[in-house]
């Protein structure tokens, strides 16, 4: 897995000091996505009036260079990466920083940013500066993904498919049902016109033709089944921008499983509803939440599954959590446990 060998990690309190004396930061930004373009140049003075210097900046205008971006990132042995975008260019940051002796640095570029939302980070630019200026080096769960990947079965010709074809670590969410069919289908336009709520209006055009599947949730020795349009298992606290439950946190060491309805497409959306407008006050104790370190998900008919914004393959899938695997520059209020 990408990220995971092992490597000499000091304490976070010297990473820290090293960030702050001689350390080596590098800036890596989408300058395709929502606001990165538009604020590329206004992140890199406020950068510089905080302080902030950087020994590469890489301006990204071909998310598909991201991979090969980051393998170079890795060998200048940075202290520090920041990364502006949205939750989809962070995901491939934390990718590639798990389980490294490198603190990644958010600057919230994107439309949702759910990820720096659940480290507790300041929403407007000049405030997730000053973070990275008056942080301190905190350590976070990340997600382990293992699916089917319908390519690597094809490439098989009827046999196993390659396994790790089908493994990928994530920051914040992994999904399938509906929310899958927006992702592929939400207009760019749209997105860059009405921010996050492109999302919503999507799934509100797509929802009288989606049909209902059956999941079969399997933590440890109990099974649960259910008919839904809406699955959801999620290791950070917001999902399209909003909070999932108030106790819910990327530092607990917990999945958090959860649907959204039943088969009837109204109960979705009014589930959908329900959980954005009162998952600020909702607990994770709630019989509407499962939570665990390993979940298996196995769906009839078989889906395709959404991982951090991105399709990453077929059910059936395994779920796993690296409790305390990425290293990140947070507000000092955040309680890192």
């Amino acid at each position: 897995m990408e990220g995971s060998e092992t490597v000499d990690m000091r304490s976070k309190q010297e990473l820290e000091a090293a960030i702050r004396t001689e350390g080596r930061a590098v800036l890596v930004v989408n300058a395709r996505s929502r606001r990165g373009r538009r604020l590329f140049g206004s992140a890199r003075r406020l950068l510089a009036e905080a302080g902030v210097e950087f020994e590469r900046v890489y301006p990204v205008t071909d998310p598909a260079r991201l991979t090969e971006i980051f393998t170079e990132v890795l060998a200048l042995e940075p202290d520090l990466v920041v990364v502006g975008g949205g939750d989809g260019t962070v995901a491939a940051a934390v990718s590639h920083l798990t389980h490294r002796d490198i603190a990644l640095g958010v600057l919230p570029l994107g439309t949702t940013n759910n990820f720096s939302r659940s480290l507790e980070l300041p929403q407007d630019l000049r405030g997730a500066v000053n973070v990275l200026r008056e942080g301190k080096v905190a350590d976070v769960d990340v997600g382990w993904f293992t699916g089917t990947d319908p390519e690597a079965t094809a490439r098989a010709d009827g046999g196993a498919p390659d396994a790790q074809d089908g493994r990928h670590i994530f920051a914040n969410m992994v999904s399938l049902g509906l929310s899958v069919e927006v992702a592929r289908n939400v207009p760019h336009g749209l997105k860059r016109v009405v921010g996050r709520a492109a999302y919503g209006l999507t799934a509100l055009r797509l929802l009288p033709r989606h049909e209902a599947f059956k999941a079969t949730v399997r933590i440890g020795g109990e099974t649960q089944e259910f008919q839904t349009h809406q699955l959801n298992v999620a290791n950070g606290a917001h999902h399209s921008g909003q909070r999932i439950a108030r106790d819910a946190s990327p530092d607990d060491r917990l999945l958090v499983v959860y649907r959204l309805g039943d088969e009837r497409r109204l109960r979705l959306a009014s589930a959908t509803a329900r959980h954005m407008v009162t998952g600020q006050w909702r607990s994770l104790d709630e019989e509407a939440f499962l939570t665990t370190d390993e979940v298996h998900i196995a769906t009839e008919p078989p889906l395709t599954v959404d991982v951090d914004g991105e399709i990453r393959g077929q059910t059936p899938v395994t779920v796993k959590l690296l409790g305390n695997a990425l290293r990140v520059i947070v507000p000092r209020s955040f309680i890192d446990t």
